[in-house]
């Protein structure tokens, strides 16, 4: 069997990973076996953070719309229940954007239903 030299390969590939691991502190930037455990972990903690912002977003929503329909003598499961049977179909962001943005509105959607 013929060897395979992959000098031009392995560097390309090396000098990827330390490219992706640059900002890191101390020997996580600069050995390239560290840096590949550090790049493996920092990718699989930023996708959990993408996650948890949609998560942080979506209760953060729930909240001022339930802020907001107690304000109106309304819970803001009586409030999704009743817009359902309605059939009107506010998502939870507009909805927010509404009870922040423009109280009067958002008291005449609750009266509506």
């Amino acid at each position: 069997m013929t060897r395979v030299k992959r000098g031009s390969v392995a560097r390309k590939h090396r000098k990827n990973i330390l490219r992706i691991t640059s900002g890191f502190r101390g020997s996580h930037s600069k050995l390239f076996r560290t840096a590949n455990q550090q790049g493996v972990k920092a990718s699989a903690s930023a996708y959990l953070g993408r996650i948890n912002i949609k998560r942080e977003i979506r209760r953060l929503w729930v909240a001022r719309i339930n802020a907001a329909a107690r304000k109106n003598g309304m819970s803001y499961s009586n409030l999704i229940h009743n817009l359902y049977q309605n059939q009107v179909y506010l998502n939870c962001k507009t909805l927010a954007q509404i009870a922040i943005l423009d109280p009067n509105c958002f008291l005449r959607v609750v009266q509506t239903i």
